[in-house]
């Protein structure tokens, strides 16, 4: 048994990769806030690859700001900013390696001032960001910065104090920059967002707008938000991921993850100040990223929230369960060719039957231990994203609506907080307060969940959607899940 840090990496099975290059010649050049399972799995793990292959100069800082990034700090400190990435493939081959792109790891609470030196260094070109879909205070209903957290809110009222929040700390080092005479850096989001850099200027300028229009107006003139989409099933490191990989690899490692083989990361080619040669290790650079993301949110996110919704409900626990059935596996496959592909455009070099035809592959893996509560998370801030744009969009067209209906419908039943089988459900959203009280609503008058604004909009109001919520709800209360479900297929 080997603790991972850096002298422990010559001693390692010879099985597991370590980093290809000297980690003490290598120096920052991007700084990421949300330093996550998925940020571990994905965009790290592209740059250790570009490390290797002798681009030295864009290593990583990890920043984070929130309470539970305390616990991300102690392990990466014990290890020499070290953990092991486990990829596993749908025929159940696993592959481990150490990433070693993080070159260091500020947690914000400790020292603030040396997150903004970090963020004004010149060798900055990058901040990005994965943050989660609700990270951005951006109104999923008006498209406006909408700020609620509160270090975002402290922040903006904070006078002249160091900042704490993500917005702070970017518009904050961005200042820094242009007194300086600093180029700007770019910001990039890889959270599942559809015009993820759209929403991130939009956050960045509405908090800066709040705090200095003079800082808002150059923001706006110098600063490049690259759209981006980013794909890789990565589940959350838990004690049984620790347990699995000092028990296959005889790897002491406090924070491991584990994810599937495939990986896919588009990126918006507007970087004003440079950037990585990322096309170097795989990663593909375009002038859109729309039709790549569209596709990703609409097919991949939105039958994730089916999988989970309908899962949960019918008393699964693993995402590779619902994968593996021929009941759920033809509902999602019925799903993204008669509701979803007619409202993507043009995808060039995709074939999107093979695309989805891989992705029911991809669910069923079983080695990434991937749970269906980890889907629920957060639907408050997910259905805006990933699934209502096709159910808007097919019913502006007059297009097949039932089964993205059916998960909404499945969403408020999944929010009543019991499975079928009498088990609790784990809602984890932060309006779910609110969404408590819509679900109120819902019991006096069916369709009324739908008139929750910060969600629906006035998607809700939609008659035809109402009528499929509404039918759909009913049959999941009468006749659960499965048979619900079974009803469509013969339908």
């Amino acid at each position: 048994m080997a603790s991972l840090n850096q002298a422990a990496l010559g001693g390692l099975a010879a099985t597991v990769g370590t980093p290809g290059y000297d980690r003490a010649a290598v120096s920052t050049g991007i700084v990421h806030f949300g330093v996550g399972a998925f940020h571990r799995a994905h965009q790290a793990m592209f740059v250790d690859d570009l490390l290797a292959r002798g681009s030295t100069d864009w290593a990583i800082c990890g920043v984070g700001v929130l309470e539970a990034d305390r616990a991300v700090r102690d392990a990466l400190r014990a290890q020499d900013n070290l953990y092991t990435l486990v990829t596993s493939s749908p025929d159940g081959t696993s592959v481990a390696r150490v990433i070693g792109s993080i070159r260091e790891y500020l947690f914000a609470p400790d020292d603030p001032g040396a997150v903004l030196d970090r963020l004004a260094d010149p060798a900055t070109r990058i901040a990005s960001l994965t943050i989660t879909e609700g990270g951005y205070n951006v109104d999923d209903a008006t498209g406006a910065f909408d700020p609620r957290d509160p270090l975002t809110l402290g922040d903006l009222q904070a006078g002249e104090r160091l900042p704490a929040s993500v917005l702070g700390f970017i518009t904050a080092g961005l200042a820094r920059r242009r007194d300086a005479g600093t180029p700007a850096f770019a910001v990039v989001s890889c959270d599942n967002i559809q015009g993820n850099g759209h929403v991130a200027r939009t956050a960045v300028l509405g908090f800066a707008e709040r705090r200095d229009p003079d800082l808002a107006a150059w923001i706006a003139e110098h600063v490049a938000f690259p759209n981006s989409m980013v794909d890789r099933i990565t589940p959350v490191t838990t004690a049984e991921t620790r347990a699995w990989v000092l028990a296959e690899y005889g790897i002491d490692d406090r924070w491991p993850v584990r994810s599937e083989s495939f990986a896919q990361w588009v990126l918006e080619d507007a970087f004003p100040g440079g950037r990585p040669p990322l096309e170097l290790v795989g990663v593909q650079m375009v002038d859109d990223v729309e039709p790549y993301e569209l596709m990703k949110l609409r097919l991949l996110n939105a039958s994730h929230q089916a999988m989970g919704y309908l899962g949960l409900l019918a008393g699964d626990r693993w995402a590779h369960e619902v994968g593996q059935d021929p009941l759920f596996t033809g509902f999602l496959l019925d799903y993204m060719r008669r509701e979803a592909i007619p409202t993507l455009l043009p995808v060039p070099g995709i074939d999107l039957d093979a695309y989805c035809r891989e992705l029911i592959e991809r669910f069923g893996n079983e080695a990434v231990r991937d749970t269906l509560a980890r889907l629920a998370v957060g639907g408050s801030d997910r259905f805006p994203k990933f699934l209502l744009p096709v159910l808007r969009r097919q019913l502006e067209t007059g297009g097949e609506i039932r089964r993205g209906a059916l998960v909404v419908a499945a969403w408020s039943r999944f929010l009543e907080g019991r499975a079928e089988n009498g088990d609790p459900t784990p809602i984890d959203d932060r309006r779910a307060a609110e969404l408590g009280e819509a679900l109120q609503a819902e019991r006096a008058e069916p369709g009324s969940f739908l008139d929750y604004r910060p969600v629906f909009g006035d998607l809700g109001a939609n008659p035809r959607l109402r009528e499929a919520f509404v039918a759909g709800r009913a049959s999941l209360a009468e006749r659960g899940a499965r048979a619900t479900v079974a009803a469509l297929a013969d339908s």
